[in-house]
């Protein structure tokens, strides 16, 4: 009879390494899915990761929440099939050819060849695919590594045109428009994932804009912000040919100020006026007027 351990002994590492090696003995996974066999298959849609980087805290974590939904699912009488998938397409895969062969554009593709640079792709695709397998079994998920899936293999990218087919055939499919961060070198838009594997701290443009107001209605309140300029601020310009309209916060206070230099008049939000360039005296440091100071007395002495 084995020993229990207590206290200061027991291990709970060393307690999980008995469990992993016992249900290896047992091939405990397989056994489960022969003893499930014919009951009601459970069909689970995991989103596969890239093999080419390891498994930081978000797989182990949504990993785990897969393992707890497919285990109830067969614990309540289902057949639930459960293969790994490994995500071969997309940039981060490019990303990491460009900086193997040091390509920087699209002509630089075009002299090597398109099917020498996916070889090249093809290649590093399933680099740490070992690392995965250790690290997922080590916690404990039951999932198949062997019978596994690529998202490169014909089979799997004709499955996704034929269920597109259907969605498309039943009405489903629609054209939107939604702003994507784009890549002009690849000539595609990008994953949220994607546009931040190169994010970086940089300065960023910012404009105040003046937008004149030409006609307030004629009334007596419209004609006194006539001939005025709401001014906007923002740090993407690029987007200023596209703006349609102003808004207002209905419980903010806007003020008028006037630009005794220029003789313009800006109406701004009181709370921003500072922010307004020349609008409020900025107050010199103690520093400053020290100099100042010493300045003075140190002149006549000259």
């Amino acid at each position: 009879m084995e020993e229990v351990v207590e206290g200061k002994d027991y291990s709970f590492p060393a307690e999980e390494q008995k469990i992993l090696a016992l249900w290896d003995q047992l091939d405990a996974f397989q056994e489960q899915l022969r003893r499930s066999e014919g009951k009601p298959e459970y069909i689970f849609y995991d989103g596969p990761p890239f093999a080419t980087g390891l498994p930081h805290y978000g797989h182990i974590l949504a990993g785990t929440l897969k393992d707890i939904v497919t285990r109830y699912a067969c614990a309540t009488g289902r057949h639930v099939t459960r293969r790994f998938g490994w995500d071969c397409h997309g940039l981060p895969v490019e990303y990491e050819i460009d900086k193997k062969l040091e390509i920087k554009t699209r002509d630089d593709v075009l002299a090597m060849g398109i099917d020498k640079y996916n070889e090249e792709c093809r290649s590093i695709v399933m680099r740490y695919s070992k690392e995965w397998e250790v690290t997922v079994k080590r916690l404990g998920r039951w999932i198949d590594f062997e019978n596994d899936y690529k998202t490169l293999d014909p089979s799997f990218m004709e499955s996704v045109w034929w269920v597109f087919k259907q969605l498309h055939e039943k009405g489903l499919v629609y054209r939107g428009f939604k702003v994507m961060p784009f890549s002009t070198a690849c000539s595609t838009s990008l994953s949220n994932f994607e546009a931040g594997l190169n994010y970086k701290d940089v300065d960023d443009p910012a404009v105040m804009v003046s937008f004149p107001i030409k006609s307030a209605g004629g009334a007596a309140a419209g004609a006194a912000i006539e001939g005025s300029c709401l001014v906007a601020w923002t740090t993407t310009p690029w987007t200023l040919p596209s703006n349609l309209a102003l808004c207002l916060h209905p419980e903010l206070t806007y003020v008028q100020v006037k630009d005794p230099a220029k003789g313009s008049v800006y109406i701004v939000a009181e709370a921003r006026l500072a922010a307004l360039p020349g609008a409020v005296p900025k107050a010199k440091k103690s520093g400053e007027k020290k100099k100042a100071k010493e300045g003075e007395a140190a002149a006549p002495a000259a």
